[in-house]
């Protein structure tokens, strides 16, 4: 687990903020939901047999003997949410959460992570579909990240994957002694697991299987080519990997994900989610269709940097006040500046006038404004530039709020 600290968390911000503007145009709400749930939520919601479950959620039993688990993802509890809350439909909920998973750390993938996400719950229309992956796929372009690669797989649904499933299972089965350790023991039970591992045995092993795709029913066919065809009309050109499992086991149908080109690794997805069309229904509540999508933070700030994009803030105010009269005047000239949307700081504890200005020059402010004995006499401020080279000017003091907002434009 990590801290951020200013400056860096100031790409946070920027990142946030796009993310929030982005997709409220698009009608979804923001959503903040507890970070602890029952333990149910999770082993009902993403499945008791899931790798996230088994062997990476964080689990504790409270006071009351109540077995919680922290949130490892983001979809099941905003399920849950929706379960116990019953919205209106359609419903469009964005969030934005840490999640703890006990796994080994990577690049840009922390125990505790960073998701932004989009929930679309009462439809099944393969639009909702196209608009969720292109919200995601407009995010990455509105912050600069242009070289994204996007996956997409059907994983079918009710009607024709269980014969799928059955019949890889004995494929795998005559091959257990060619896969990994773990998926040796395990291909029998959850055999679309081993198509998301990224060890070498389990990819050459299952290098030649069938295609779910080419098993599909003629219904998720036909929604499989419908996102496509959008995605192509808004510009998305969106590459078919038939071991896009995303590795959680409630998705239907539709599975996307955006992986970064510029990082040099295996772990390069940015994000990336699918449809769950029976989620809410393990969660107890009525048939309903949803899709969805999460995005770590942490590893898109490594494709922002690979990409020279989301750069630090120069400065993080644009006034320094430097008061050398008792620190009166700069306290009204401070907040003053601040009603008007200026950002300005000022220093404390009577520094000398040339301490002060060193402070001044080393928070990277534009401006100092100076209030000297001869300046509060005379009821006005000196304003000097510290960058650039604008001549040091004297403003009256009740004129300095609009005086400072027409020079910072």
């Amino acid at each position: 687990m990590h801290d951020v600290l200013y400056p860096q968390s100031s790409r946070w911000e920027q990142v946030i903020v796009t993310f929030a503007d982005l997709v409220e145009r698009a009608g979804f709400g923001l959503i903040i939901s507890p970070l602890l749930e029952d333990l149910a939520v999770f082993n009902r919601g993403i499945g008791s047999e899931s790798d996230v479950v088994r062997k990476e959620m964080y689990e504790l039993e409270d006071r009351s003997g109540r077995h919680l688990a922290l949130r490892p993802e983001g979809t099941a509890s905003i399920v849950r949410a929706f379960v116990q809350h019953r919205p209106n439909l359609v419903w469009k909920a964005w969030y934005l959460t840490p999640a703890f998973r006990y796994e080994r750390p990577q690049a840009g993938r922390y125990r505790q992570h960073h998701q932004l996400g989009v929930e679309l719950l009462g439809t099944d229309d393969p639009e909702a579909d196209i608009e969720v992956i292109s919200l995601a796929g407009s995010f990455y372009r509105s912050l600069g990240i242009e070289k994204v690669k996007l996956s997409i797989n059907s994983m079918g649904d009710g009607q024709c994957r269980p014969a799928y499933i059955e019949l890889i299972r004995d494929l795998l089965i005559d091959r257990k002694d060619q896969l990994c350790k773990e998926h040796a023991s395990r291909a029998g039970i959850n055999p679309l697991r081993v198509l998301d591992c990224k060890r070498g045995e389990c990819i050459q092993a299952t290098a030649d299987l069938p295609h779910l795709v080419d098993h599909l029913c003629p219904a998720c066919i036909s929604h499989f080519a419908t996102v496509r065809e959008g995605l192509a009309d808004l510009g998305f050109e969106a590459e078919i990997n038939h071991r896009l499992v995303r590795g959680l086991d409630y998705y239907t149908r539709t599975t996307f994900e955006f992986s970064a080109l510029k990082l040099q690794s295996a772990q390069n997805a940015i994000g990336g989610g699918g449809r769950y069309d029976g989620l809410v229904e393990s969660l107890g509540g009525p048939p309903t269709p949803g899709i969805g999508f999460g995005i770590g933070i942490e590893r898109l700030l490594l494709a922002a940097d690979e990409e020279g994009v989301l750069p630090l803030p120069e400065s993080s105010t644009d006034i320094f006040v430097v008061d050398i009269v008792g620190g009166h005047r700069a306290r009204v000239i401070t907040h003053e500046l601040r009603s008007n949307g200026i950002r300005a700081i000022r220093s404390f504890d009577n520094r000398s006038i040339k301490a002060q200005l060193k402070l001044a020059d080393r928070s990277g402010a534009k401006f100092a404004i100076i209030v000297g004995p001869d300046e509060d006499r005379a009821d006005i401020v000196t304003v000097k530039a510290l960058r650039g080279d604008e001549p040091q000017v004297n403003v009256k003091a009740s004129l300095v709020a609009d005086y400072m907002k027409g020079l910072l434009g």
